[in-house]
């Protein structure tokens, strides 16, 4: 039976799941929380870092990361262009939660470019992570970028990055690339049945 571990990085949340001492990382949170993400992190029998999706708060520490356990980095193939620039998938908000959100986080989102891996891997919907030591898979979940996935664990647990957050309240994105997938995908999730939620931002909830 897989633990999850909340590692708060400020305002968002990076997750170590581990059975024993092997382990996984969900998201690493940005450089100024690398020292906290890795004394965790240290503890375990590291064998993946897994980005929900590739924005600066969830994955800037994800190559130096990889390279201090030497473990691939796992992300969607469709975000791999967000290495390069922010704006290939520019963000819309929703409801004043959004506006209020992509208003302090829109300088930094464009000023910050994530470090490209260097030692690297695809996933996509469906995807084992049993080769990782986890009783887990790769949830398809579009919408918040064109790439964004989240990591269902043990049939119990389900880390959706940003495909919903908890804000003020547990709902649907507030920052969207395609508002439409980004409602599907909040369906998606509901229709798993009952699940514990980790957010990319705010509390988990059932």
């Amino acid at each position: 039976m897989a633990e999850i571990h909340r590692i708060k990085c400020g305002t968002g949340n990076a997750y170590l799941i581990n059975e024993g001492k092997s382990a996984i990382l969900v998201d690493t949170g940005s450089k100024e929380f690398f020292d906290t993400v890795a004394e965790v992190c240290d503890g375990y029998d590291m064998k993946l870092v897994l980005l929900t999706h590739i924005h600066f708060d969830h994955a800037e520490n994800a190559c130096k990361l990889g390279k201090r356990y030497g473990i691939p980095v796992a992300f969607h193939q469709a975000d791999e262009e967000l290495f390069d620039d922010f704006d290939r998938q520019p963000m819309s908000p929703f409801g004043l939660t959004g506006r209020a959100v992509l208003g302090l986080s829109l300088k930094k989102l464009r000023k910050r470019k994530v470090p490209r891996p260097e030692n690297y891997v695809y996933i996509a919907e469906g995807d084992s992570l049993a080769a990782y030591g986890i009783n887990g898979r790769v949830v398809g979940l579009a919408g918040h970028t064109k790439g964004s996935v989240g990591v269902e664990v043990d049939g119990r647990h389900l880390i959706v990055g940003d495909a919903m957050d908890n804000w003020l309240k547990a709902g649907a994105a507030h920052l969207c690339h395609d508002r439409g997938a980004a409602l599907r995908s909040a369906e998606k999730i509901s229709s798993l049945g009952k699940r514990i939620i980790y957010y990319g931002h705010g509390r988990p909830t059932p």
